[in-house]
C-alpha cells in the first residue's frame, strides 16, 4: 500500500509503515511543504496513496468534495501525541489494512472508528 503523511502526522508513522512493506510519502522538507489542504490532497492522489492526518477538514470536507481517491485516515484524539496517534495506526493496519479504502474515510477516535463511505 502507499501512505502519505499529512504535515501534522508523526514522522515515525514512516518507519512502521516501511517496517511492513508499506511506500510512505512525506513533503515536509520539500518545496511543497505547506501548501494548501487541496494542493497536498491533489498530490497525495496522484502518488494512489492514502491519506494520514489529525486534521478533522479532512473528514467532513475533502472526503466528499475530492473523490475518488485512495482512502483517508482521519486521527482525531482528545490529546494527541505521537504515541497514541501510531498506536490507533497500528490498531488500523491490523483491522483493515486488507480491506480496499478508495473512497472511504476513516475517523479513528481514542476507542472506536467510524467509517464514511
Amino acid at each position: 500500500m502507499n501512505f502519505f503523511l499529512d504535515e501534522n502526522f508523526p514522522k515515525t508513522a514512516a518507519l512502521l509503515l516501511e517496517s511492513q512493506g508499506h511506500a510512505v510519502y512525506d513533503i515536509r522538507g520539500t518545496d511543497k511543504e505547506g501548501l494548501s489542504d487541496a494542493d497536498i490532497f491533489e498530490i497525495c492522489r496522484k502518488q494512489r496513496a492514502i491519506f494520514l492526518t489529525t486534521d478533522r477538514d479532512f473528514f467532513h470536507t475533502v472526503h466528499f468534495i475530492a473523490k475518488p481517491h485512495y482512502g483517508i485516515i482521519v486521527i482525531a484524539l482528545p490529546k494527541p501525541n505521537a504515541k497514541h496517534i501510531i498506536e490507533r495506526l497500528e490498531w488500523w493496519l491490523a483491522n483493515f489494512k486488507d480491506e480496499d479504502s478508495s473512497n472511504i474515510c476513516f475517523l479513528l477516535y481514542e476507542n472506536r472508528c467510524q467509517i464514511f463511505r
